[in-house]
Formats: C-alpha cells, sequence, structure tokens
C-alpha cells in the first residue's frame, strides 16, 4: 500500500530504511561487525535493537559502514510493495559489497523472510541466511551455517516467544525517547493486512520484564518511552505467582507510577478494543500523553465490514466522542487507506465525512494495493483502476491537510510543556520537541540554559500543517 502524509508524499511512518550509528554505550573493540538497516514499523526498529542485542553476546560489534561488516541484515517490511521493491535493490546493493570483501554474509530478517524465502535465497541467490520474527535467537547458529556456504533458513513462528529476557540494545538513540516491545503478533485479521501471517498470533510479553526496562530506562535518563504492539489494547498477561492479571490499562498504570518525569505513549489501538478502563488511567495521569492513534480505513460500513475491521462507522465515532468526553484535548491519529477492492464513490466520501466529524489532527493515508498472502487476496478482486485510487488518496490528503492546518492554528497562543528531543533540522538554533498531543514544536535556543531530556513551557506564536512554532518560557525548565 502507497502511504501519504499531509503534503501528499510517502509518509515516514513506514521508514524506508534506517542504519543506525554505534552509540557510546556498544562502543568496543569486536573481530567481527555487523550492520542492521530497518524498514517499516516501529515494531521492526524495536526488533532490530533485540537483534543486535543478540550479536553484540556473540563477539559481533557494530559498525554504520555497510561495506566493512562481515554480516549484513535487513529487517524487512512486507506492508508496502514500494518497500519490498527498495529493500530488493539495496539487497543487490550489499551482494555487490560481497565481491570486495571475502567472508561477508548478507541476510533478511523481519516480515518478508516467510514469503519470499525461496526467491531470495535460491531464485535470485540475494542472500544467505532468512530469519523469521520469531527466530532471533537462532541467529548464532545460523550465521555458523551460512558461513560454510550452506543457505541458513528460520522462519517458524512461535506461539510464546517475546524476547523478554533480551534487553535491547538503542541503536542511534537519542537517549530521550525509546521503544518497550509489550507483545507480538496480531489475532485481527483484517483482510488486507498480512502481518498476522508474517508475526504470527497474539501473545504478551510478562509484566514484571517491561516494567524492568521501563524503569532501567528512566535510571539511564530516557524520559520518554512508547510501549509497542500490534494492539496494545489486548495486552493480557496473567501472574500466576501472584493470581493477578495485568489488562492494558493496569499495565500503563504501572509504568506511569515510574516517575512523573517519565512521559508514556503507546501506539497502535484497535477500536474495537480500546476500553474506557484505558480512557480512565490516560486522563488519571498527567505523564500519560493525551494521544490515541486510532486507526479507522474506511468510513463505510460495508468497506470496514470487507475489510474485516468488527466496528461500523457509529462505533467508531462513538468511541472518538467517548474519548474527547474524558480527554476533551486528547490528539487522534488515523490510518485510511483509499480505493480498497470493490469501493464506490459514494462509499469514498463517507471517508472524507467520517474525517471531518473525527476532526483528526493527523493521517497516514495510502491507496490500496494487493498484498500476497492477506485474506482480501484470495476473497476479492482488486477491481478499482490506480487513477481512481490516486485521485481518492489525494481528496483525503487535501481534507487532513485543512484538519491538521486547523488544529495547529486552534494551538496558537496556548502553551505546551515541551520534551525537548533533538536540534531543528532546518536550522540548528532552534530546539525541537513534542507536546502532550504529539505535535512537534520548534522554538528557538536563544541564551536559555537547555538541553536534550529538559521538559519546558512553550509558547505557541504560529503553526504550520505539521509544526508549531514558539517561544521557551524563561524559568520553565524542568
Amino acid at each position: 500500500m502507497e502511504m501519504l502524509d499531509l503534503s501528499g508524499k510517502v509518509h515516514d511512518e513506514q521508514r524506508q530504511g534506517e542504519a543506525f550509528s554505534p552509540t557510546s554505550s556498544i562502543e568496543k573493540t569486536y573481530q567481527k561487525h555487523f550492520y542492521i538497516e530497518s524498514y517499516g514499523c516501529a515494531m521492526n526498529f524495536s526488533d532490530s535493537e533485540v537483534v543486535a542485542s543478540i550479536l553484540q553476546a556473540n563477539g559481533f560489534g557494530p559498525t554504520s559502514q555497510f561495506e566493512e561488516a562481515d554480516l549484513v541484515l535487513v529487517n524487512t517490511c512486507s506492508i508496502r510493495e514500494k518497500a519490498e521493491q527498495t529493500i530488493r535493490k539495496r539487497l543487490t546493493e550489499f551482494r555487490k559489497a560481497k565481491e570486495s570483501k571475502k567472508g561477508m554474509l548478507v541476510g533478511v530478517l523481519g516480515c518478508m523472510a516467510e514469503r519470499l524465502k525461496a526467491k531470495l535465497l535460491e531464485e535470485e541467490k540475494l542472500v544467505d541466511l532468512v530469519v523469521g520474527p520469531d527466530a532471533y535467537r537462532s541467529l548464532p547458529l545460523l550465521i555458523e551455517e551460512a558461513s560454510t556456504g550452506q543457505k541458513a533458513v528460520n522462519v517458524l513462528l512461535s506461539r510464546d516467544e517475546t524476547y523478554a529476557d533480551i534487553a535491547p540494545i538503542r541503536l542511534d538513540s537519542n537517549g530521550v525517547s525509546a521503544f518497550v516491545s509489550i507483545m507480538r503478533g496480531c489475532n485481527n485479521m483484517c483482510s488486507f493486512c498480512v502481518v498476522p501471517f508474517t508475526r504470527g498470533r497474539e501473545r504478551s510479553r510478562d509484566a514484571h520484564s517491561i516494567l524492568a526496562e521501563s524503569i532501567d530506562l528512566f535510571e539511564k535518563g530516557y524520559k520518554e518511552i512508547t510501549l509497542l504492539g500490534q494492539n496494545v489494547d489486548s495486552y493480557y498477561w496473567v501472574d500466576e505467582v501472584n493470581g493477578i492479571t495485568i489488562t492494558f490499562a493496569a499495565l500503563l498504570e504501572k509504568i506511569a507510577l515510574i516517575s512523573p518525569l517519565l512521559r508514556v505513549r503507546f501506539s497502535t489501538s484497535h477500536p474495537k478494543d480500546i476500553t474506557d478502563e484505558v480512557i480512565h488511567t490516560i486522563a488519571k495521569y498527567q505523564n500519560i500523553c493525551n494521544y490515541i492513534h486510532l486507526p479507522v480505513q474506511s468510513g463505510n460500513n460495508r468497506i470496514l465490514q470487507l475489510m474485516n475491521r468488527t466496528y461500523t462507522r457509529e462505533w467508531y465515532l462513538a468511541k472518538v466522542k467517548r474519548i474527547r468526553e474524558f480527554i476533551p484535548d486528547c490528539g487522534i491519529s488515523t490510518d485510511i487507506i483509499a480505493g480498497f477492492c470493490s469501493e464506490t464513490e459514494a462509499e469514498h466520501q463517507e471517508t472524507i465525512s467520517i474525517m471531518n466529524e473525527s476532526v483528526f489532527d493527523y493521517g497516514y493515508m495510502y491507496f490500496y494495493s494487493e498484498r500476497p498472502g492477506t485474506l482480501a487476496e484470495r476473497r476479492y478482486t482488486d477491481d478499482v483502476p490506480e487513477d481512481v485510487k490516486k485521485r481518492r488518496l489525494q481528496e483525503i490528503v487535501d481534507t487532513q491537510y485543512q484538519l491538521s492546518l486547523k488544529s495547529n492554528q486552534n494551538d496558537v497562543g496556548k502553551t505546551y510543556r515541551i520534551l525537548i528531543d533533538g536540534e531543528s533540522k532546518k536550522d540548528t538554533n532552534f530546539w525541537k520537541g513534542r507536546n502532550d498531543q504529539n505535535k512537534v514544536a520548534v522554538f528557538p535556543k536563544a541564551d536559555l540554559d537547555l538541553q536534550m531530556g529538559n521538559y519546558v513551557d512553550v509558547q505557541i506564536h504560529s503553526c504550520t500543517k505539521g509544526t508549531l512554532l514558539g517561544t521557551a518560557v524563561p524559568g520553565t525548565k524542568h
């Protein structure tokens, strides 16, 4: 699926490929080195941190230059066709690099592994090893096997693997924000989605290990964590020792209680599963951010049924109303697919109208492209012409542009607590950070004694559709 941001460009939420730079916490002398390039969603980037930990424990050090690596890994995404095309191009470049570095191994991790293992290994001979999302512990043995000239494969899915005992190495970290995976897999069989087939069934991670990882991050200076899962609201873990059940709301509360200085975010929520208990917990704790990513996908009930989303338009709108009843200033973003199988013009207009009724702050927008192995591929005909898909997508983007601009304009004159997470990409004389509603704010450094990881109040004086522009209030650093 092609995804656009508010300006009509491919959005970075499904990131096109990022390598890491070694951080001081993992700098050390190693005889062998690895390089990881990650594509796709936040879960893939989080998985790469688990892989890095496993490799470091087995004698591999990191490098930011793939030409220097003994092991080159690509953590892949199958959500969009364009991502797969980009990955194939990179694998071709890595294969050329092998010709000048004796003994270099190239491997594919993640979501493309199961579906394309034979093609990548045998037909195109692009890689030496293929490892699925649940098989990362077997990497040392697979590397040893591939070193002998054999093709090494493990794409078996697991019903219990969560990597709960592995401390991730924070790759290319800003030292302020970090991902914490709380569950793996997905039980929602949305007809357009390949995730249940590439990541397996849903299972929740031990709550004690999540809490311990979060505490460790805070003690190391991190000020914000994002709890990750394909559907975080389905988190459910039974503490058999103490005889209690931990729901997502209960987990959120435990993390929030670590410290009022630790911001807590989460992604992603499914409209059918987010509960009043979760909404009340967000409202109760000031350090749980007032922001929910709530994918709608379509505004038409027939299309929602074809997508197997298991909720209606009316249900979704009632959920948005419920959120804003308890959290009036809650930021809400969404995902939308244009041109799903058999979608009519009238049904497309219902998507436009649900956007206007929900008043999304921003959105991630796609036009539909059929993904091999999905229920939609087997059941439906991809019959909406591509030019119609693109035109409908542009109408959705244009609608969201206006909603986002209006949302930001409403913030002008207000003051927000901003967590500084870096310098502005456009001007290093400015800091950037996010507010509670997940909006990016940029403001001058001036002569204030501020640094990465500080909280500071920022008064907003103007905006663009994607950024709040303001000035730090002196004496409000925390």
